[in-house]
C-alpha cells in the first residue's frame, strides 16, 4: 500500500508539470478508451475449473480480473463464506450444492438476483423460490470402480448398495466424510434415501464392520485411495461421479479404446450445483453478470470437460466423448431440501458416532 502511494503521488507531480508546461491533457474519448479495470473475486471449492479462453472473453467483455478464491470441498467453502459473511471474503460464490443449500440460505450469505437465463432452466433443479442460489450444473455421486481390478480378480463389480455388505468386498471402499465432503454427504443422502432413518445406520455400522475406508475429501479418496487413479491406491471402489469414467478416458496419459472405470447406477444421488451473490458485495452488477455468463452457452457448453458436470442450460451441447463415457443414474435418490435442513445436523452426528467412534 504505501508503495502504491508513493507511486500514485510521483504519478500527481509528474501530470502537474505536464498541465504546467503544455496544458494538454487525454481528451474524454481517449479517457473512455481506457476504462479502469476492476477485480471480481469468486470464491469456490477447490475442484473448480474454466478454460482460460472462455474466463478472458468474459475479461475482456467487461474489463474485470476475475480472482478465483479456492476455498476446499464444497462443504469447506461455504463454512468459510459463513464465517466471513460480515466480511465477504468474495463477490459470487460457486459450488454450494443441495446437500448443503439449506445451510446457505438459513445464513443469508446470498442477495437474490433473477437472472434472465433462468427462463430456459428446467424447473426442477430450480430449488430456490426466491433465486438466492441459482443452479449451474448437475451430476449423480455414484460408486466408481476399477474395471481392471475387479477383471484381474475374475470377480464382478457391486450391482447394489447392498452388494458392499458382503465379504469378497471387505475394505475395497473408500467414501468421504459427510460432514467435510459434499459427495460424501451425497452418498450418506443416498443410503438415508434407501434405507430409511434409523435403518441407514444399520447399514452404516455393517459398511463399518466391512472395513470401509473414510478420507475427508474427494480429491484424497480419488487420488490417492481409489485404485484406478494415478496414486494407485488400495481402494477398488470410490464414491466419486457417474461422469468420472468419462474424464479417465479423456485425460488418460495415452490413447485408450474404452474408460478403465465404470459407474454402479444404482444407488446414486443427483448433485445440483449453484452460484449466488455474496450479501454485501461492492461489485453487485459485475456479479449479476458474471452468473449471466455462468448461464450462457459459452460457460455451460465449456464446463463438461472442465469439470465433468452436466449443464443446466438444456441449450447447452455435449462433448462427444464426454456424451459416450458420462452416465445419468435413471432413478437417482433426492430428498427434499426441507428434509435436509430439519435433519442433516442429526444425521451427521449419529453417523459419525456409528462409524468414526
Amino acid at each position: 500500500m504505501k508503495r502504491l502511494l508513493g507511486t500514485l503521488s510521483l504519478l500527481t507531480l509528474f501530470l502537474a508539470a505536464c498541465a504546467a508546461s503544455s496544458q494538454v491533457l487525454p481528451s474524454e474519448t481517449e479517457a473512455a478508451a481506457s476504462p479502469a479495470v476492476r477485480t471480481l473475486t469468486v470464491m469456490t471449492h477447490d475442484s473448480f475449473s474454466a478454460s482460460e479462453a472462455v474466463i478472458a472473453a468474459f475479461e475482456q467483455a467487461n474489463q474485470v480480473n476475475l480472482v478465483f478464491l479456492k476455498s476446499g470441498d464444497a462443504g469447506a467453502a461455504l463454512n468459510k463464506a459463513i464465517l466471513s459473511k460480515d466480511a465477504p471474503l468474495a463477490d459470487v460464490f460457486y459450488g454450494v450444492d443441495n446437500t448443503f443449500l439449506s445451510r446457505a440460505l438459513a445464513a443469508g450469505v446470498f442477495e437474490a438476483y433473477n437472472a434472465p437465463l433462468l427462463a430456459d432452466v428446467p424447473i426442477e433443479f430450480k430449488l430456490d423460490p426466491q433465486n438466492r442460489a441459482l443452479p449451474v450444473d448437475f451430476g449423480d455421486v455414484c460408486l466408481n470402480y476399477d474395471k481392471a481390478w475387479f477383471d484381474g480378480k475374475k470377480m464382478p463389480g457391486p450391482a447394489s448398495l447392498d452388494d458392499l455388505l458382503k465379504p469378497e468386498y471387505r475394505g475395497l471402499l473408500v467414501v468421504e466424510n459427510p460432514a467435510t465432503s459434499s459427495p460424501g454427504l451425497a452418498f450418506l443422502l443416498a443410503t438415508i434415501q434407501k434405507y430409511g432413518d434409523p435403518g441407514y445406520l444399520e447399514y452404516w455400522r455393517a459398511l463399518k464392520a466391512n472395513d470401509v475406508v473414510v478420507v475427508d475429501g474427494w480429491e484424497t479418496a480419488y487420488y490417492t485411495n481409489f485404485s484406478a487413479s494415478s496414486g494407485r491406491g488400495p481402494q477398488p471402489l470410490v464414491v466419486s461421479y457417474a461422469t468420472s469414467p468419462a474424464a479417465e478416458f479423456i485425460f488418460a496419459p495415452s490413447p485408450l479404446a474404452d474408460a478403465p472405470t465404470a459407474s454402479m447406477l444404482q444407488g446414486c444421488f443427483r448433485q445440483v450445483e449453484f452460484v449466488g451473490i455474496l450479501k454485501g458485495s461492492p461489485n453487485r452488477a459485475l456479479a449479476e453478470k458474471f452468473i449471466d455468463f455462468m448461464l450462457s452457452r459459452a460457460f455451460q457448453e465449456d464446463m463438461p470437460l472442465q469439470m465433468f458436470v452436466y449443464p443446466v442450460n438444456p441449450q447447452a451441447a455435449l462433448p462427444a466423448d464426454f456424451a459416450r463415457f458420462a452416465r445419468l443414474a435413471p432413478n437417482p435418490a433426492s430428498l427434499p431440501v426441507d428434509e435436509i435442513s430439519a435433519n442433516r445436523e442429526k444425521w451427521l452426528a449419529a453417523w459419525t458416532e456409528v462409524v468414526l467412534h
